[in-house]
């Protein structure tokens, strides 16, 4: 199957106990958007992000989602999950996100972007959800999206093709470095080899390795 866009989802901006940002406000809840879409190197022309402590700048630009991890969710919840319900502005299908390696540059519309990292699970995940042990489960499941930045600047829209135009040698994928993190620090060293990692998860990656465990 050729990868291609389902959907491109801009934020609805929620106001809730849960969200993350100082004024209780998130932009998690993304819907549909009309038309085609401009992605730029600081983020999604007409997106909102709230707690841009953690979301959002030039390693964050945009966020993809593979509509087949959703559907997995959907299934185990009993529920739908639509287009954007997991904050991605990009939902995919046919392409394996988990899979893709960091650096990995894809071509989408007019926009040429760049696997950089993979998305950790938060409270306002979860509360967004209405589910309390999500951030467990999303860790488990080690099916995170992954977060692109912006080489070049263009416009994106549903339907349009994802096309791999560069991958690097290394090999470590989104998959790797969310369970280095998470679960599996025996990974760790390997992250060493992947140098489009943005330099806080690098600077992470680093901490974890000098610090001593059991």
């Amino acid at each position: 199957m050729t990868g291609k866009v389902i959907s491109v989802n801009l934020a609805v901006v929620t106001e809730a106990a849960w969200a993350g940002d100082a004024s209780g406000r998130s932009g998690i809840d993304k819907r549909l958007a009309a038309g085609r879409v401009t992605v730029r190197t600081d983020g999604v022309v007409g997106d909102f992000i709230g707690e841009r402590a953690h979301h959002g700048g030039p390693d964050q630009a945009v966020y993809a989602y593979a509509t087949e991890d959703a559907q997995w969710w959907a299934a185990v919840l009993g529920r739908a999950v639509p287009p954007g319900h997991l904050g991605e502005n990009l939902t995919t299908t046919g392409v394996d996100v988990t899979g893709a390696v960091i650096g990995e540059q894809w071509v989408i519309g007019s926009a040429l972007l760049q696997v950089t990292k993979p998305r950790s699970p938060c409270r306002t995940f979860a509360g967004f959800w209405g589910v309390p042990d999500l951030i467990k489960r999303f860790t488990v499941r080690a099916t995170p999206g992954a977060y692109l930045r912006v080489l070049r600047e263009g416009t994106v829209g549903a339907d349009d093709p994802v096309e791999v135009v560069h991958r690097p040698a290394h090999g470590v994928t989104i998959g790797e470095v969310f369970r280095a993190l998470t679960l599996e620090p025996a990974l760790l060293p390997r992250l060493l080899d992947a140098d489009d990692l943005p330099e806080s998860t690098r600077e992470k990656m680093r901490r974890r390795l000098r610090t001593p465990t059991g």
